[in-house]
């Protein structure tokens, strides 16, 4: 946890794919801006290396924090998009697709989702190490009950 002007805070930072799967969690103090955890989480989110199957997605969506020519070098050195829009200070990118960036909502979504944990919304957890178990449980039974609900509805179709 990290000490800010309101008291103790945490950040948390997720790479989702297009469907809301959380590919990666990073939890940073709260004081640390946004930017410096975008290569660390990204990288935790690299899947392996399979023959014929991308090892990154082709793009990557994030908000104005984002907008940092260090990050925009990262994505390009990994052959990532950018779906970034520009802060007040910089020259427009003629690149950034809107409806791209529209989609970006969904990281919102997933965040809330997740916040229907107990345990997630109100961070009762002091270490970070267990405040990112408990995300990584959360993960796991969302995905479990995602796949037993598909499970389900493809046996009732087929009796």
């Amino acid at each position: 946890m990290g000490r800010s002007q309101g008291g103790l805070s945490t950040k948390v930072h997720l790479v989702c794919e297009g469907h809301g799967t959380v590919l990666a969690v990073w939890v940073t103090p709260g004081q640390r801006h946004e930017s410096q955890a975008c290569a660390p989480v990204m990288l935790r989110a690299q899947r392996p290396r399979w023959l014929g199957r991308p090892r990154w997605p082709r793009r990557v969506a994030g908000d104005k924090g984002y907008s940092y020519p260090g990050i925009r070098q990262w994505l390009r050195r990994h052959h990532l998009a950018a779906v970034i829009p520009t802060r007040k200070d910089q020259p427009r990118e003629e690149s950034f697709e809107r409806a791209a960036y529209r989609r970006r909502n969904l990281i919102e979504r997933v965040v809330g989702w997740y916040k229907e944990y107990r345990a997630l919304g109100t961070r009762y957890e002091k270490l970070a190490v267990n405040y990112v178990a408990l995300w990584i449980i959360a993960i796991i039974d969302k995905l479990l009950r995602k796949y037993a609900q598909r499970l389900q509805t493809g046996l009732s179709e087929g009796a």
